[in-house]
């Protein structure tokens, strides 16, 4: 209850809650309790530790949380690796094709003769105003010349790349031996069971295969518990086997599906696999088999257990896994008897798996097939169309010296080395280079008009030079302005790659380009670089990296981009048209942004697209 006595003005009011005093005069309503030391209205909580009980079992729940995770991970990765294995039969492989030699780059008189101006400007300062005008007319003269003997030049280099390609492609589908296992092994080289070509007879293909030792596969395997649960139990030794089976299986039909696919002539292969035996840990042949063109591309081939029909397609299929007479996979692995086995017999004539004899051996072949990794996989291809610098091609312009007229006997001078390519220097040598600031910006000089050497130095990992030719939005007006690997010259030569190459402890990739060659809807030259994506570094793998610009009178800058490890693709300068009082001028920018998707991202950004 509640009771209040006064007036309105003041009243005291007791009850539950205490007495209060409150004033009710004035625009406000105030209110303050007459109790002391009294709290009313409020409760205090209690605070409960929990137990040790209930400790021991978060405990509990905590371990076994952990502990399912585990079990969970270990499940999803032993079905994947079973997915892996037995499933490499499903690829498909786009049959080969005859091979076409891309021409060579197209070049234009104003790239020629920016380059006879750099060469002939060479240390002229730009007060000798004679004997510049004299270097222009010497150039002008020049260019002509040069550009057509670099056209003839090149053309003679496409004829004869062409006519090798053609016997090359002849050879390979009149099944020369030497050819086809070139071809053959450049493919399998790869694969995840190591292959080999050995040999060829008519349009029989004869390959080796070294399938994964049995004991390297897990001794456990998902299943579930009573309850439904999902847990590990021990791989039974027939379930192994049968998992073994399977992917040999998988990787024959894969290795004879690819055979066939490099090899259009071959119409059979000879196939025998290499394995260690778990009884003996010793090397044996456990399958060995023809299989021809027909059985093999007619199929289907869809799911993982119809890798092990490779028994049933082939000629002569003998395998050391059989079947029991109650029709149930046999548990133990035999070597086959090579004997019985003429084109084994043949293959393993004197062989032994004993590396202390002098004799070729079992050991010999294994080590063979795994070390089948040709070098063309990693090595960067020749530069059939490398153009010569102008001045490589004076100097072989130049008259042939008199005969002496020394007296017999004595010795003749050597003659003149001819120059070498314009080759920007080591990144050690450019002490006198000006530093840039990222986003820092500046005038070029007049000599770098007429040719600019680029150089990108790193270590650490690996990286594509690229360079963008693009209006003055950011985009090129076609894929032609894009410069890269596999187009690596634009717009007549004023813009081309000169490939990598290692200096020191540094890779260098190099450019040159031609800003006064370049067409008027050029207006920007984007400098980049791009990482591997499938490799899955980003820019953070590179270490030193830098970019060295220099021209013809001796100026040179620097750049050193940030090792952003968020990006895969970055523009690391541009150069840009620029109009100033006194006329048109090119400006170098230092940028140092990219891309977290790499070239893909890079290229959509200038306006290429990447399939």
């Amino acid at each position: 209850m509640r009771a209040s006595v006064g007036p309105r003005a003041a009243r005291i009011s007791v009850g539950s809650g205490g007495t209060r005093i409150s004033s009710g005069v004035g625009p406000l309503y105030a209110s303050s309790s007459l109790s002391r030391g009294r709290r009313t209205g409020t409760s205090r909580k209690r605070t409960v530790a929990p137990s040790p009980a209930q400790l021991d079992r978060a405990r509990r729940q905590a371990e076994r949380a952990q502990q399912e995770a585990q079990r969970d991970a270990a499940i999803a990765q032993l079905q994947e690796l079973r997915r892996q294995t037995t499933s490499v039969h499903l690829q498909s492989f786009t049959p080969i094709r005859p091979p076409v030699v891309p021409g060579p780059p197209q070049l234009g008189l104003a790239w020629a003769l920016a380059e006879a101006q750099a060469h002939h400007r060479a240390g002229l300062g730009i007060f000798a105003r004679a004997e510049r005008a004299a270097a222009k007319q010497r150039a002008e003269a020049d260019a002509p010349v040069y550009l057509a003997a670099e056209e003839a030049r090149l053309h003679g280099v496409h004829e004869r790349l062409a006519a090798e390609a053609d016997q090359w492609w002849r050879s390979l589908l009149g099944n020369d031996e030497e050819t086809v296992c070139e071809v053959v092994n450049y493919a399998f080289s790869d694969n995840p069971a190591a292959g080999c070509a050995v040999g060829v007879d008519g349009s029989v293909l004869s390959v080796v295969m070294r399938q994964q030792d049995i004991d390297a596969l897990p001794d456990q395997t998902p299943g579930l518990t009573p309850s439904g649960r999902p847990t590990l139990k021990k791989l039974t030794k027939r379930d192994r086997t049968l998992w073994w089976l399977t992917s040999m299986g998988s990787n024959v039909v894969a290795t004879l599906k690819e055979a066939f696919a490099v090899a259009p002539g071959i119409t059979a292969v000879d196939l025998a696999v290499l394995t260690r035996l778990p009884d003996t840990q010793r090397l044996g042949f456990v399958a060995y088999g023809r299989w021809t063109r027909q059985a093999v591309e007619a199929g289907p081939w869809r799911e993982a257990n119809d890798a092990l029909r490779f028994l049933d397609i082939g000629q002569d299929v003998a395998c050391a896994v059989t079947t029991t007479a109650s029709g149930n996979l046999s548990s133990t692995i035999k070597p086959l008897d090579t004997s019985r086995l003429p084109g084994l017999h043949s293959l393993l004539n004197y062989a032994q798996d004993d590396p202390g004899r002098g004799d070729a051996t079992l050991a010999d072949l294994d080590g063979d097939l795994r070390a089948n990794v040709p070098g063309a996989h990693s090595a960067p291809p020749p530069d059939h169309y490398r153009i010569r610098p102008f001045a490589e091609w004076k100097n072989q312009q130049t008259p042939s010296a008199p005969p002496s007229m020394a007296p017999p006997g004595t010795p003749a001078l050597p003659s003149p080395a001819p120059a070498l390519p314009n080759v920007v220097p080591a990144p050690s040598s450019h002490a006198r280079a000006t530093v840039l600031a990222p986003g820092q910006n500046l005038v070029l000089p007049q000599e770098a008009w007429q040719a600019m050497h680029i150089a990108f130095s790193f270590a650490g990992a690996d990286a594509d030079l690229t360079l963008f030719l693009t209006g003055e939005g950011g985009r090129v007006t076609c894929d032609e302005d894009f410069v890269f690997y596999n187009q690596p010259s634009a717009v007549g030569g004023a813009a081309r790659l000169l490939g990598s190459q290692a200096e020191g402890p540094y890779t260098v990739e190099r450019a040159v380009l031609h800003p006064a060659a370049l067409p008027q809807h050029v207006q920007r030259v984007a400098i980049a670089v791009n990482m591997d994506v499938a490799a899955g570094l980003t820019c953070g793998a590179l270490t030193h990296a830098a970019l060295h610009v220099d021209c013809a009178s001796g100026a040179a800058w620097t750049f050193q981009p940030p090792a952003d490890p968020g990006i895969r693709a970055m523009v690391v300068a541009e150069l840009y048209r620029h109009t100033t009082g006194a006329g048109p001028v090119w400006k170098l920018r230092a940028v140092g942004q990219g891309w977290a998707d790499g070239l893909a991202g890079l290229a959509r950004a200038h306006g290429v697209d990447i399939d």
